[in-house]
């Protein structure tokens, strides 16, 4: 379960830039290909955030698809799952997006 550990990261990264005041909303990208559960990061997020200045917040996630290159059809295409194969049947791939887990704003009260 390391979406607890990354709802700390993200409360740490807040709270460092912003302090320890009221925060609205955090808004997040998290790639479908990241491995990041949503809905466990949303309660991790919720539990973590209990007593600090994001207790009220809003967790806005958007959760962009991945990208992939084929080395083999010189394909590029979406990729919405984990399972990494192109639609001719390689998994011979070059992932371009989709892994990112980064914070794109915050608003505070």
């Amino acid at each position: 379960m390391h979406e607890l550990a990354i709802a700390e990261s993200v409360i740490g990264a807040v709270t460092d830039k912003v302090g320890d005041g009221p925060v609205t909303v955090v808004r997040l990208e998290i790639g479908k290909l990241s491995g990041v559960v949503v809905d466990s990061l949303r309660f991790c997020f919720d539990v973590v955030a209990a007593g600090t200045g994001l207790e009220r917040a809003t967790l806005d996630i958007d959760e962009p698809a991945g990208r992939a290159y084929c080395r083999d059809c010189g394909d590029e295409f979406a990729l919405e799952d984990p399972i990494m194969l192109c639609p001719c049947g390689s998994a011979n791939l070059d992932v371009l997006s989709g892994r990112q887990l980064r914070i794109l704003s915050v608003e505070v009260a």
